[in-house]
């Protein structure tokens, strides 16, 4: 199966905020309520089309706790997307994402293309963290934004669309250079048969 691009993701943010279930949504259509923590990065991956593009997204999914940063941060390198995630239930989960995006920036390749996801919005009763807070953050550090539901599948697409539109937008104006592998961008094609995989699920 030919394809255009290949892009590189990574899914970051604290435990628990959903990122397992968005990949899982995302790559299977799929949502699991029963789950464990990941432990360490799970891998996902699914042909999309974007703007007459084929597009070929690699998700890595990466385990939220402390102890785990470590093995997170070699994932940063060679990412062309980040998908920031925090819970809009909980807000210390929202006050984290601070620190994260001055982890990924230290580590990661300084044109990559950050998406925050405020995710579980369908849990409306239980939200603490609206979405103009979410948007005003996004905005002041120049980052794309979007609310999610891993459950019932609102806006999953188009968090990792979105994000793969602006990705492919700055290589049209030249900000990657394609060749480089630390970009996170291939251009290739893959042998038939090859499927996709999903990771444990944390909504």
């Amino acid at each position: 199966m030919l394809y255009d691009y290949g892009l590189k993701y990574i899914i970051i943010g604290d435990t628990g905020v959903g990122k397992s279930c968005m990949l899982l949504q995302f790559t299977n259509k799929n949502f699991q309520l029963a789950h464990d923590c990941t432990v360490g990065v799970e891998f996902g991956s699914r042909m999309v089309t974007v703007e007459g593009r084929l597009i070929k997204i690699q998700i890595w999914d990466t385990a939220g706790q402390e102890s785990f940063r470590s093995i997170t941060r070699t994932y940063y390198r060679g990412a062309a997307g980040a998908l920031l995630v925090y819970d809009v239930t909980r807000r210390e989960t929202f006050k984290h994402v601070a620190s994260w995006i001055d982890d990924a920036r230290q580590h990661a390749n300084p044109n990559m293309t950050f998406m925050l996801i405020g995710n579980k919005c369908d849990l409306h009763d239980r939200r603490v963290v609206s979405k103009e807070e979410g948007e005003q953050f996004a905005k002041e550090n120049g980052l794309l934004f979007m609310e999610t539901s891993a459950r019932t599948a609102q806006n999953i697409e188009d968090a990792f669309t979105k994000a793969a539109a602006k990705i492919l937008q700055n290589i049209h104006e030249g900000v990657f250079e394609v060749s480089k592998e630390s970009s996170g961008i291939t251009i290739g094609y893959e042998l038939p048969g090859l499927g996709s995989s999903g990771g444990c699920c944390s909504y």
